[in-house]
């Protein structure tokens, strides 16, 4: 298996503040081009953002779920969270639910995990990209990946790779329908030497489709990126 979950993509009005945000709320370093670089240890995905000037008109299909190992880390980080500039939104919680529910700058919304979380154990700071989207993407992101099934009941799916880390995770029916380009997005990349052709047709096998324009999509069609090269480090 030659692909690599080399970042997800950020569609964002402005950039360069929030990749500041995400840089300064996980830890991490940023590249000139303002892109989050994975964590220290080389593990896990960038963080890429490019502008758009397309509102944000729907919540997410996808989100980050932050993890905590005490409920004191679980204040902190959603302290440090506002004072960067994020802030508290209602999608439907109830009040009896243990995780908090932000927003960053942009809009985008995270949830910040109680700790004790069972599912994210021995994951990441980033738990989760948590999905909307149905069993059959799950099984196509699996297969696309080379990542295990870790979760499969009920119609929800999760995916994690084989040196653990962030769990991609799907929930299930009923599917919010998607009325525009997401916000959100997987980055792939290729090792130079790979057959690009070769993967494509791979990838076409297993459910992914071109739009008109080129753009490659899942099976539930939510837009992807296949790059030649990882995300850049200098």
């Amino acid at each position: 298996m030659t692909l690599h979950l080399s970042a997800i993509g950020f569609h964002a009005s402005d950039p360069e503040a929030l990749s500041r945000f995400w840089a300064a709320l996980l830890g991490r370093e940023r590249a000139a081009d303002g892109t989050v670089l994975p964590p220290d240890d080389g593990e896990g995905f960038a963080l890429r953002f490019t502008a758009s000037r397309e509102p944000k008109i729907r919540q997410n299909q996808a989100h980050f779920d932050l993890t905590s190992a005490t409920p004191e880390q679980q204040a902190a980080t959603v302290a440090r969270a506002l004072e960067l500039g994020g802030r508290h939104i209602d999608i439907g919680q109830s009040p009896e639910e243990t995780h908090v529910v932000l927003a960053d700058p942009d809009g985008n919304e995270f949830c910040v995990i109680a700790a004790g979380n069972k599912f994210l154990a021995d994951t990441a700071f980033i738990g989760a990209v948590a999905c909307d989207g149905t069993q059959a993407v799950g099984y196509f992101w699996s297969e696309a990946l080379g990542w295990p099934l870790v979760w499969d009941q009920d119609e929800e799916t999760a995916v994690q790779s084989p040196r653990g880390g962030t769990k991609l995770t799907w929930g299930g029916p009923p599917v919010n329908p998607k009325t525009d380009t997401n916000r959100l997005y997987f980055e792939l990349t290729l090792p130079p030497d790979a057959d690009e052709a070769a993967e494509l047709a791979r990838l076409t096998s297993l459910g992914a489709h071109h739009t008109e324009s080129g753009t490659l999509l899942d099976p539930d069609g939510n837009e992807f990126t296949l790059r030649r090269t990882a995300v850049s480090s200098v």
